[in-house]
Protein backbone atom coordinates (compact mmCIF):
# COMPACT_ATOMS: atom_id res chain seq x y z
CA UNK A 1 0.00 0.00 0.00
CA UNK A 2 1.43 3.45 -1.29
CA UNK A 3 1.64 6.40 1.04
CA UNK A 4 -1.60 8.02 -0.90
CA UNK A 5 -3.32 5.15 0.27
CA UNK A 6 -2.77 5.54 3.85
CA UNK A 7 -3.21 10.30 2.92
CA UNK A 8 -7.14 10.68 5.01
CA UNK A 9 -9.27 11.42 1.65
CA UNK A 10 -10.76 14.71 3.89
CA UNK A 11 -8.64 17.59 3.97
CA UNK A 12 -10.20 20.53 6.15
CA UNK A 13 -8.56 23.79 4.90
CA UNK A 14 -8.85 27.31 6.83
CA UNK A 15 -10.41 29.97 4.42
CA UNK A 16 -9.39 33.60 5.57
CA UNK A 17 -10.89 36.40 3.60
CA UNK A 18 -7.65 37.19 1.69
CA UNK A 19 -8.64 33.69 -0.43
CA UNK A 20 -5.83 31.46 -1.65
CA UNK A 21 -3.07 34.42 -0.55
CA UNK A 22 -3.36 33.35 2.96
CA UNK A 23 -3.09 29.76 2.62
CA UNK A 24 0.22 27.58 3.13
CA UNK A 25 1.36 25.43 0.61
CA UNK A 26 0.09 22.28 1.90
CA UNK A 27 -3.44 23.81 1.47
CA UNK A 28 -2.77 24.90 -1.71
CA UNK A 29 -1.53 21.78 -2.97
CA UNK A 30 -5.11 19.86 -1.05
CA UNK A 31 -6.86 22.45 -3.77
CA UNK A 32 -5.05 21.86 -6.16
CA UNK A 33 -5.27 18.04 -5.99
CA UNK A 34 -8.85 17.54 -4.97
CA UNK A 35 -11.70 16.03 -6.38
CA UNK A 36 -14.44 17.67 -4.61
CA UNK A 37 -14.17 21.02 -2.71
CA UNK A 38 -16.99 22.07 -0.62
CA UNK A 39 -17.08 25.09 0.96
CA UNK A 40 -19.88 28.69 1.91
CA UNK A 41 -20.91 30.74 -0.62
CA UNK A 42 -18.50 33.13 0.93
CA UNK A 43 -15.62 31.30 0.59
CA UNK A 44 -16.12 29.57 -2.79
CA UNK A 45 -16.38 33.31 -4.02
CA UNK A 46 -12.74 33.97 -3.33
CA UNK A 47 -11.95 30.74 -4.66
CA UNK A 48 -9.49 30.33 -8.10
CA UNK A 49 -10.71 28.11 -11.10
CA UNK A 50 -9.69 24.35 -9.83
CA UNK A 51 -10.09 21.04 -12.04
CA UNK A 52 -12.21 19.74 -8.97
CA UNK A 53 -16.00 19.60 -8.54
CA UNK A 54 -17.05 22.26 -6.46
CA UNK A 55 -20.29 22.18 -4.38
CA UNK A 56 -21.82 25.06 -1.92
CA UNK A 57 -22.19 23.61 1.62
CA UNK A 58 -25.75 23.66 2.49
CA UNK A 59 -27.61 25.70 5.43
CA UNK A 60 -28.39 24.32 8.19
CA UNK A 61 -24.54 23.78 8.62
CA UNK A 62 -25.80 19.83 9.21
CA UNK A 63 -27.63 19.37 6.34
CA UNK A 64 -24.15 18.91 4.53
CA UNK A 65 -22.62 16.74 6.33
CA UNK A 66 -24.28 13.47 4.51
CA UNK A 67 -23.19 14.84 1.13
CA UNK A 68 -19.72 15.20 2.44
CA UNK A 69 -19.35 11.55 3.90
CA UNK A 70 -21.22 10.18 0.61
CA UNK A 71 -17.64 11.29 -0.87
CA UNK A 72 -15.29 8.97 1.25
CA UNK A 73 -12.81 7.58 -0.40
CA UNK A 74 -12.14 10.84 -3.02
CA UNK A 75 -9.81 13.41 -2.38
CA UNK A 76 -11.96 15.88 -0.69
CA UNK A 77 -11.40 19.31 0.72
CA UNK A 78 -13.54 21.38 2.38
CA UNK A 79 -12.90 24.97 3.62
CA UNK A 80 -13.63 26.06 6.82
CA UNK A 81 -13.22 30.06 8.56
CA UNK A 82 -10.24 30.54 10.10
CA UNK A 83 -8.72 28.06 12.39
CA UNK A 84 -11.68 25.39 12.02
CA UNK A 85 -11.10 23.88 15.65
CA UNK A 86 -11.77 27.29 17.74
CA UNK A 87 -15.96 27.86 17.35
CA UNK A 88 -15.74 26.22 14.01
CA UNK A 89 -16.91 23.25 11.81
CA UNK A 90 -13.64 20.57 12.24
CA UNK A 91 -14.72 19.42 16.00
CA UNK A 92 -18.64 18.65 14.40
CA UNK A 93 -17.18 16.99 11.45
CA UNK A 94 -14.27 14.81 13.74
CA UNK A 95 -17.26 13.32 15.67
CA UNK A 96 -18.70 11.59 12.29
CA UNK A 97 -14.89 10.37 11.30
CA UNK A 98 -12.33 7.99 12.30
CA UNK A 99 -9.20 9.88 13.32
CA UNK A 100 -7.06 8.81 10.30
CA UNK A 101 -9.99 9.63 7.37
CA UNK A 102 -8.90 13.80 8.22
CA UNK A 103 -6.18 16.34 8.29
CA UNK A 104 -6.53 20.01 9.42
CA UNK A 105 -4.95 22.90 7.96
CA UNK A 106 -5.83 25.69 9.50
CA UNK A 107 -5.36 29.26 9.05
CA UNK A 108 -5.31 32.28 11.54
CA UNK A 109 -8.72 32.23 13.24
CA UNK A 110 -10.85 35.32 13.52
CA UNK A 111 -10.16 36.00 17.27
CA UNK A 112 -5.84 36.02 16.39
CA UNK A 113 -6.72 38.42 13.78
CA UNK A 114 -8.67 40.65 15.56
CA UNK A 115 -6.49 40.24 19.29
CA UNK A 116 -3.75 41.99 16.12
CA UNK A 117 -5.73 44.37 15.31
CA UNK A 118 -6.45 45.67 18.52
CA UNK A 119 -3.41 45.03 19.97
CA UNK A 120 -5.02 42.98 22.91
CA UNK A 121 -3.30 39.81 24.66
CA UNK A 122 -5.23 36.91 23.67
CA UNK A 123 -4.45 34.66 26.77
CA UNK A 124 -6.36 37.57 29.35
CA UNK A 125 -9.54 37.98 26.15
CA UNK A 126 -12.73 35.98 26.56
CA UNK A 127 -13.79 34.39 23.30
CA UNK A 128 -17.44 33.48 22.03
CA UNK A 129 -18.52 32.23 18.91
CA UNK A 130 -22.44 33.91 18.79
CA UNK A 131 -23.62 33.43 15.40
CA UNK A 132 -26.74 30.94 16.44
CA UNK A 133 -26.63 31.27 19.98
CA UNK A 134 -28.49 34.17 21.96
CA UNK A 135 -26.74 37.34 23.54
CA UNK A 136 -27.27 36.17 26.49
CA UNK A 137 -24.49 33.85 26.65
CA UNK A 138 -22.45 37.46 27.14
CA UNK A 139 -23.66 37.86 30.84
CA UNK A 140 -21.68 35.58 32.77
CA UNK A 141 -18.63 37.92 31.35
CA UNK A 142 -19.93 41.57 31.56
CA UNK A 143 -17.34 42.86 34.04
CA UNK A 144 -15.92 45.87 33.72
CA UNK A 145 -12.73 46.76 32.21
CA UNK A 146 -12.69 42.65 30.62
CA UNK A 147 -11.97 42.37 26.96
CA UNK A 148 -14.12 40.08 25.07
CA UNK A 149 -13.81 38.84 21.25
CA UNK A 150 -17.51 37.83 20.25
CA UNK A 151 -18.16 36.26 16.59
CA UNK A 152 -21.78 37.22 15.26
CA UNK A 153 -24.46 36.39 12.51
CA UNK A 154 -24.38 39.63 10.49
CA UNK A 155 -24.98 43.32 11.03
CA UNK A 156 -28.83 43.44 12.44
CA UNK A 157 -26.83 41.04 15.52
CA UNK A 158 -24.69 43.63 16.21
CA UNK A 159 -27.00 46.28 16.34
CA UNK A 160 -29.42 43.35 18.62
CA UNK A 161 -25.45 43.21 21.04
CA UNK A 162 -25.64 47.30 21.62
CA UNK A 163 -28.84 47.42 22.35
CA UNK A 164 -29.14 44.26 24.72
CA UNK A 165 -26.04 46.12 26.63
CA UNK A 166 -27.52 49.41 26.78
CA UNK A 167 -30.87 47.55 28.29
CA UNK A 168 -28.44 45.89 31.11
CA UNK A 169 -26.33 48.82 31.92
CA UNK A 170 -23.33 48.59 29.73
CA UNK A 171 -24.26 51.21 27.31
CA UNK A 172 -20.81 53.07 28.12
CA UNK A 173 -19.01 50.08 27.04
CA UNK A 174 -16.44 50.17 23.90
CA UNK A 175 -17.55 48.38 20.74
CA UNK A 176 -15.03 47.47 17.99
CA UNK A 177 -16.62 46.29 15.04
CA UNK A 178 -14.17 44.44 12.79
CA UNK A 179 -15.19 43.45 9.49
CA UNK A 180 -13.98 41.16 6.79
CA UNK A 181 -10.89 40.63 8.77
CA UNK A 182 -7.53 39.55 6.74
CA UNK A 183 -9.54 40.56 3.55
CA UNK A 184 -9.34 43.96 0.94
CA UNK A 185 -12.65 44.79 2.40
CA UNK A 186 -11.85 44.76 5.93
CA UNK A 187 -13.00 47.78 8.14
CA UNK A 188 -12.40 48.32 11.83
CA UNK A 189 -14.40 50.56 13.34
CA UNK A 190 -14.90 51.90 17.16
CA UNK A 191 -17.73 53.16 18.98
CA UNK A 192 -19.59 53.18 21.99
CA UNK A 193 -22.65 50.62 22.35
CA UNK A 194 -25.20 53.33 23.01
CA UNK A 195 -24.08 55.41 19.87
CA UNK A 196 -25.94 55.31 16.58
CA UNK A 197 -24.43 52.59 14.57
CA UNK A 198 -23.84 52.25 11.31
CA UNK A 199 -26.06 50.96 9.20
CA UNK A 200 -23.76 49.13 6.45
CA UNK A 201 -21.76 46.33 9.03
CA UNK A 202 -20.94 43.51 6.62
CA UNK A 203 -20.52 40.12 7.28
CA UNK A 204 -18.31 38.58 8.49
CA UNK A 205 -18.28 40.70 11.39
CA UNK A 206 -16.54 40.17 15.18
CA UNK A 207 -16.82 42.30 17.91
CA UNK A 208 -14.31 43.76 20.37
CA UNK A 209 -16.00 44.83 23.41
CA UNK A 210 -14.54 46.55 25.89
CA UNK A 211 -16.80 46.58 29.12
CA UNK A 212 -17.87 49.26 31.10
CA UNK A 213 -21.17 50.93 32.60
CA UNK A 214 -22.80 50.79 35.74
CA UNK A 215 -24.84 47.67 35.21
CA UNK A 216 -24.71 45.10 37.76
CA UNK A 217 -21.75 42.43 37.45
CA UNK A 218 -22.42 38.56 38.14
CA UNK A 219 -20.08 37.25 41.08
CA UNK A 220 -18.14 34.90 40.14
CA UNK A 221 -18.68 32.65 43.47
CA UNK A 222 -21.75 30.47 44.09
CA UNK A 223 -24.55 31.90 46.78
CA UNK A 224 -25.27 34.74 44.75
CA UNK A 225 -27.89 37.25 46.31
CA UNK A 226 -31.51 36.29 45.77
CA UNK A 227 -32.15 39.65 43.34
CA UNK A 228 -30.33 37.75 40.56
CA UNK A 229 -33.24 35.57 40.17
CA UNK A 230 -37.27 36.17 39.43
CA UNK A 231 -39.01 34.27 42.06
CA UNK A 232 -41.99 33.42 44.48
CA UNK A 233 -40.38 33.40 47.61
CA UNK A 234 -39.59 29.67 47.02
CA UNK A 235 -35.93 30.17 46.69
CA UNK A 236 -32.88 28.28 48.33
CA UNK A 237 -31.15 31.30 50.28
CA UNK A 238 -27.97 32.61 49.52
CA UNK A 239 -25.78 31.24 52.26
CA UNK A 240 -27.63 27.85 52.23
CA UNK A 241 -27.05 27.71 48.45
CA UNK A 242 -23.27 28.64 49.00
CA UNK A 243 -23.32 25.35 51.32
CA UNK A 244 -25.58 23.20 48.75
CA UNK A 245 -23.15 24.31 45.99
CA UNK A 246 -20.00 23.52 47.84
CA UNK A 247 -21.58 19.90 49.05
CA UNK A 248 -22.55 18.97 45.37
CA UNK A 249 -19.30 20.19 44.23
CA UNK A 250 -19.69 20.78 40.17
CA UNK A 251 -16.78 19.43 38.38
CA UNK A 252 -16.23 20.53 34.17
CA UNK A 253 -18.42 18.71 32.02
CA UNK A 254 -21.04 17.12 34.99
CA UNK A 255 -24.64 16.80 35.07
CA UNK A 256 -26.70 17.71 37.46
CA UNK A 257 -30.40 16.85 38.49
CA UNK A 258 -32.27 19.26 40.41
CA UNK A 259 -35.39 17.91 42.04
CA UNK A 260 -38.18 20.57 43.03
CA UNK A 261 -36.06 22.48 41.00
CA UNK A 262 -38.70 26.11 41.94
CA UNK A 263 -36.65 29.22 40.76
CA UNK A 264 -33.89 27.10 39.17
CA UNK A 265 -31.21 28.85 41.20
CA UNK A 266 -29.21 25.85 42.07
CA UNK A 267 -29.15 24.50 38.92
CA UNK A 268 -27.77 27.87 37.21
CA UNK A 269 -25.77 28.58 39.84
CA UNK A 270 -24.41 24.37 38.55
CA UNK A 271 -23.79 25.72 35.43
CA UNK A 272 -22.33 29.26 35.95
CA UNK A 273 -19.67 26.72 37.42
CA UNK A 274 -18.46 25.57 33.78
CA UNK A 275 -19.30 25.69 30.83
CA UNK A 276 -19.37 22.06 29.93
CA UNK A 277 -21.71 21.12 33.37
CA UNK A 278 -25.74 20.35 32.31
CA UNK A 279 -28.47 20.40 34.47
CA UNK A 280 -31.65 18.73 34.59
CA UNK A 281 -34.21 20.54 36.58
CA UNK A 282 -37.91 19.05 37.63
CA UNK A 283 -40.63 20.85 38.84
CA UNK A 284 -44.15 19.97 39.64
CA UNK A 285 -45.61 23.70 38.88
CA UNK A 286 -45.31 24.74 35.58
CA UNK A 287 -45.42 28.49 36.29
CA UNK A 288 -41.78 27.59 38.77
CA UNK A 289 -40.59 25.59 35.70
CA UNK A 290 -40.98 28.49 33.01
CA UNK A 291 -39.61 31.02 35.93
CA UNK A 292 -36.72 28.48 36.04
CA UNK A 293 -35.76 28.58 32.32
CA UNK A 294 -36.41 32.33 31.92
CA UNK A 295 -33.89 33.18 34.56
CA UNK A 296 -31.47 30.30 32.79
CA UNK A 297 -32.24 32.26 29.66
CA UNK A 298 -31.17 35.98 31.45
CA UNK A 299 -28.00 34.90 33.11
CA UNK A 300 -26.95 33.20 29.86
CA UNK A 301 -27.13 29.65 31.14
CA UNK A 302 -29.90 28.94 28.71
CA UNK A 303 -29.30 25.28 28.25
CA UNK A 304 -30.51 24.31 31.17
CA UNK A 305 -33.40 22.07 30.84
CA UNK A 306 -36.26 21.85 33.28
CA UNK A 307 -38.88 18.95 33.33
CA UNK A 308 -42.60 19.33 34.46
CA UNK A 309 -44.23 16.75 36.59
CA UNK A 310 -44.23 14.85 39.40
CA UNK A 311 -40.64 13.72 40.09
CA UNK A 312 -41.16 9.87 41.43
CA UNK A 313 -43.39 9.64 38.36
CA UNK A 314 -40.44 11.45 35.83
CA UNK A 315 -37.77 8.97 37.17
CA UNK A 316 -39.51 6.13 36.54
CA UNK A 317 -41.08 7.46 33.01
CA UNK A 318 -39.28 10.08 30.78
CA UNK A 319 -36.36 10.01 32.84
CA UNK A 320 -35.86 6.23 32.67
CA UNK A 321 -33.50 6.52 29.38
CA UNK A 322 -31.97 10.07 30.35
CA UNK A 323 -28.40 10.40 30.75
CA UNK A 324 -27.16 9.59 34.21
CA UNK A 325 -26.25 12.48 36.74
CA UNK A 326 -23.16 12.69 38.69
CA UNK A 327 -24.72 14.98 41.30
CA UNK A 328 -28.00 15.32 42.58
CA UNK A 329 -30.03 17.93 44.68
CA UNK A 330 -33.27 17.62 46.31
CA UNK A 331 -34.36 21.40 47.31
CA UNK A 332 -38.23 20.55 46.92
CA UNK A 333 -41.03 17.47 47.12
CA UNK A 334 -38.45 15.39 49.39
CA UNK A 335 -40.60 12.35 50.67
CA UNK A 336 -40.00 8.41 51.18
CA UNK A 337 -41.52 7.56 47.33
CA UNK A 338 -38.80 10.31 46.22
CA UNK A 339 -36.38 8.75 47.49
CA UNK A 340 -37.34 5.22 47.10
CA UNK A 341 -37.85 5.88 43.54
CA UNK A 342 -34.52 8.16 42.70
CA UNK A 343 -31.82 5.72 44.76
CA UNK A 344 -32.04 2.61 42.28
CA UNK A 345 -31.68 5.13 39.45
CA UNK A 346 -28.29 6.61 40.55
CA UNK A 347 -25.00 5.10 39.45
CA UNK A 348 -22.42 4.45 41.91
CA UNK A 349 -20.27 7.19 42.93
CA UNK A 350 -23.42 10.12 42.67
CA UNK A 351 -23.48 13.16 44.86
CA UNK A 352 -26.58 13.52 46.25
CA UNK A 353 -27.81 16.48 48.46
CA UNK A 354 -30.93 16.86 50.43
CA UNK A 355 -32.14 20.15 51.97
CA UNK A 356 -34.92 20.00 55.06
CA UNK A 357 -36.83 22.46 56.41
CA UNK A 358 -39.79 20.76 58.11
CA UNK A 359 -39.47 18.38 60.93
CA UNK A 360 -40.97 15.78 58.99
CA UNK A 361 -38.13 15.93 56.23
CA UNK A 362 -35.84 16.29 59.12
CA UNK A 363 -36.94 12.84 60.47
CA UNK A 364 -36.79 11.24 57.04
CA UNK A 365 -33.45 11.89 56.45
CA UNK A 366 -32.00 11.30 59.94
CA UNK A 367 -33.75 8.09 59.19
CA UNK A 368 -31.70 7.60 55.57
CA UNK A 369 -28.75 8.63 56.83
CA UNK A 370 -29.15 5.56 59.49
CA UNK A 371 -29.70 3.29 56.61
CA UNK A 372 -27.85 4.36 53.67
CA UNK A 373 -24.84 6.58 55.71
CA UNK A 374 -23.33 9.61 54.26
CA UNK A 375 -23.21 13.12 56.95
CA UNK A 376 -25.61 15.28 58.08
CA UNK A 377 -25.23 19.08 59.00
CA UNK A 378 -27.86 21.74 60.19
CA UNK A 379 -27.13 25.01 58.91
CA UNK A 380 -28.60 27.55 60.90
CA UNK A 381 -28.40 31.34 60.31
CA UNK A 382 -29.92 34.85 61.77
CA UNK A 383 -29.07 38.13 60.61
CA UNK A 384 -29.43 41.76 62.98
CA UNK A 385 -32.84 43.65 62.81
CA UNK A 386 -34.59 46.22 64.37
CA UNK A 387 -35.40 45.46 67.73
CA UNK A 388 -37.46 48.54 69.20
CA UNK A 389 -34.45 51.42 69.21
CA UNK A 390 -32.03 48.89 69.14
CA UNK A 391 -31.11 45.38 66.79
CA UNK A 392 -31.01 41.58 67.64
CA UNK A 393 -30.94 38.73 65.95
CA UNK A 394 -33.63 36.75 64.01
CA UNK A 395 -33.26 33.26 63.31
CA UNK A 396 -34.26 31.96 59.70
CA UNK A 397 -35.53 28.31 59.72
CA UNK A 398 -33.06 25.66 60.29
CA UNK A 399 -31.71 23.65 57.35
CA UNK A 400 -30.89 20.22 57.77
CA UNK A 401 -28.67 19.18 54.65
CA UNK A 402 -27.79 15.52 53.97
CA UNK A 403 -25.05 14.94 52.06
CA UNK A 404 -24.33 10.98 50.72
CA UNK A 405 -22.36 10.05 47.81
CA UNK A 406 -23.81 6.44 46.57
Amino acid sequence: MTDADDAPWLTVVGWGEGGTAGLTPASREALQAAEVVFGARRHLRLLPPLPAEVREWPVPFADGIPELLAERGRRTVMLASGDPFWFGAGGTLARHLAPGEWRSLPSPSTFSLAASRLGWSLEGVTCLGLHARPLTRLRPNLHRGRQLLVLLRDGPAVAALAGWLGRVGFGASQLHVLEALGGDEERVRCLRADAKLPDDIAHPVAVGLEVAGDGPALPLTPGRPDGWFSHDGQITKPAVRAATLAALAPMPGERLWDIGTGSGSVAIEWLLAHPDNRALGLERAPERAERARRNARELGVDWLEVVEGDAAALLADELADAPPPDAVFIGGGLSEALLDALWPCLPAGTRLVANAVTLESEALLAQRQREWGGELVRLELSSATALGTRRGWKAAYPIVQWRIVK
